[in-house]
């Protein structure tokens, strides 16, 4: 249709290559395994694709400038998406609410949540500062 914009998701490129490192490896290895094992995994197929990535990176959670509490994301790839990963039946909506406030605490824009259930399963959370609500895929 002419004259209708058509909205992209930031960083499309990259978040399309960590999906199909994900890919990589859920077919490889399949369901059943430890979050932690689906971790290091990602970071190899990752690098194979020569993405830098960075795993267990401490954020801390402020509260009117004092710090709170501190958390872990489990990958933050290009210092430009946060990538937390999931080995459950299926992603809930409290692991989109953990992940929206992860983008608060880093400042970053794009999250997704990589689940290596009996279904592979991806969402997308955008955090926009405008309305602080989140965008899923």
């Amino acid at each position: 249709m002419a004259g209708k914009a058509v909205w992209r998701y930031p960083h499309t490129a990259l978040t399309e290559a960590i999906i199909g490192a994900f890919f990589d490896v859920y077919n490889e290895l399949r369901s059943g395994l430890r979050e932690s094992v689906y971790e290091r995994a990602m970071v190899v197929a990752l690098r194979d694709r020569r993405i830098p990535v960075e795993q267990q990176v401490g954020l801390t959670v402020h509260f009117r400038g004092n710090p709170v509490g501190a958390f872990r994301a489990d990958l933050v790839v290009a210092k430009t998406v946060l990538v937390e990963l999931k080995a459950l039946p299926a992603i809930e909506r409290d692991h989109m609410a953990q992940t929206l406030n992860a983008l608060r605490a880093t400042g970053l824009q794009v999250g997704l949540i990589l689940n290596f259930g009996p279904t592979a399963q991806i969402k997308r959370v955008i955090f926009t500062r405008k309305d602080e609500a989140p965008a899923e895929t």
